[in-house]
């Protein structure tokens, strides 16, 4: 990827994320859902590529594997319909979210989602071969242990409706990739563990978990 491209990321976008988190989102300082995405960005820091280290920085223990579905942009989207989202969509990827654990989901978690190698992205299939990207079947394993098993058939906001309500407010540039969201119940991993995510379609995306000393 290049570095002038952005990876943006979409909170609560799962239906059993939100439902999960709805009570929370009742009470202060919120009082109510929000009404637009809850977005946050992947920096260039965190990108890295299949078979590439996770790396644990040395005051985490383990972090949250963030099975999503990347949606990588053709052409720039800005201020368009659902209607014609797709048509600015190039392909899709499979991308792991890494995460520290955390108990502020209701705030972008910058600090627990930004360290170094916390976004191995894997190979882009071309929209064409996708023909529908609200019904795939994501998978992800740790050490070859099944450990979740979703659908983007859950999304709160499908593929077309969440490009259409983040091009309300920013430009999707060409390369850029938007990522779906990641399911309830994100499986943890630690050093040495490996770690597998698969998405209907899009192949499957491995990568070793380790810790940053080793990693030096």
């Amino acid at each position: 990827m290049d570095t002038r491209n952005t990876v943006v990321g979409a909170l609560l976008n799962f239906k059993g994320v939100w439902a999960a988190m709805e009570p929370a989102m009742q009470r202060e300082p919120h009082h109510r859902p929000p009404v637009y995405p809850v977005l946050y960005i992947k920096p260039a820091n965190t990108w890295c590529g299949a078979h590439d280290a996770i790396v644990l920085p040395p005051e985490v223990d383990a972090v949250e594997v963030g099975a999503t579905l990347g949606i990588v942009i053709g052409r720039t989207a800005s201020r368009i319909a659902a209607a014609q989202a797709l048509a600015h969509v190039a392909g899709y990827a499979i991308v792991n979210d890494v995460t520290v654990p955390h108990t502020s989901v209701l705030r972008p978690p910058m600090k627990h989602k930004c360290r170094d190698s916390f976004c191995p992205i894997g190979p882009m299939v071309a929209a064409a071969l996708v023909p529908d990207p609200d019904a795939l079947v994501i998978r992800a394993w740790v050490n070859g242990e099944l450990r979740l098993h979703n659908s983007t058939a859950n999304l709160m906001r499908g593929v077309a409706r969440l490009i259409a309500d983040v091009s309300e407010f920013m430009s999707l540039r060409e390369g850029d990739i938007l990522l779906v969201g990641v399911p309830e119940n994100p499986p943890l991993a630690h050093a040495g563990d490996e770690v597998a995510i698969e998405i209907e379609g899009l192949g499957r995306l491995e990568n070793p978990v380790t810790r940053e000393e080793a990693a030096a």
